[in-house]
């Protein structure tokens, strides 16, 4: 909706019809709700001049009762013996107890030096496994044959799982170590030997399913009777 335009005269004279309405209405809901106005805002009880300290008070007097009884259950409740659910509290020294990569089972000290801590070593733990020497050689050496291109590009064959101990991005969390599970489902949809099952079949090859046909369009034909 667009905003009115109120430097035209026909606008400027609705206004003030609007205006005159406006006030007309209040005015005279005023003069027929006088008396009932005028009985709210007298005070018909006698004034008792409590201040804000006066009614904290009370209420602080009403709830002693209650302090007085907490007391006494807690100062019973401090002279028992706590329950301890474990025989030791951990402590800063137990971060990485049993969260360790070693604990997790994906890396190994003997392959890699650098998980041979202390569990007081609360220092991260390395996120990319071992590079392999071979390809810190191709590192190493000059272009073009060698160089940094070609250490990415040999690395890059690597599965994601060989070069890091756990999950770097999200993508990766899709078929991680996916072949450390049991569970191997073949694709549904992926390849497979079409010719090799149909020639290999019990009953032989067989014509192919309705659905694989061409869709019959309607066509418009001219009636002749």
């Amino acid at each position: 909706m667009s905003k009115l335009d109120i430097t035209r005269p026909e606008i400027i004279l609705f206004l003030n019809e609007a205006y005159e309405k406006e006030k007309r209405t209040r005015s005279c809901w005023v003069s027929k709700h006088t008396a009932q106005i005028q009985c709210a805002a007298t005070l018909d009880r006698e004034p008792t001049n409590y201040y804000e300290e006066d009614v904290i008070k009370h209420t602080m007097i009403e709830g002693m009762a209650t302090i007085t009884r907490d007391h006494k259950v807690a100062s019973r409740n401090r002279r028992k013996v706590p329950i301890r659910d474990v025989k030791k509290i951990p402590g800063i020294e137990s971060l990485r107890h049993e969260h360790s990569i070693i604990d997790l089972g994906v890396g190994n000290a003997e392959e890699d030096p650098r998980l041979a801590r202390l569990d007081t070593d609360l220092s991260p733990d390395p996120v990319m496994r071992p590079v392999d020497p071979k390809a810190k050689k191709i590192f190493l050496k000059s272009k073009p044959h060698f160089g940094r291109e070609k250490y990415l590009h040999v690395r890059a064959k690597i599965l994601p799982e060989n070069r890091y101990y756990l999950p770097a991005c999200a993508s990766w969390e899709h078929g991680w170590r996916l072949c450390d599970s049991k569970m191997v489902e073949k694709a549904v949809f992926g390849r497979n030997w079409v010719l090799h099952k149909t020639l290999r079949n019990r009953v032989g090859p067989t014509r192919d399913p309705d659905h694989y046909k061409s869709p019959v369009l309607a066509s418009f034909a001219k009636c002749t009777e």
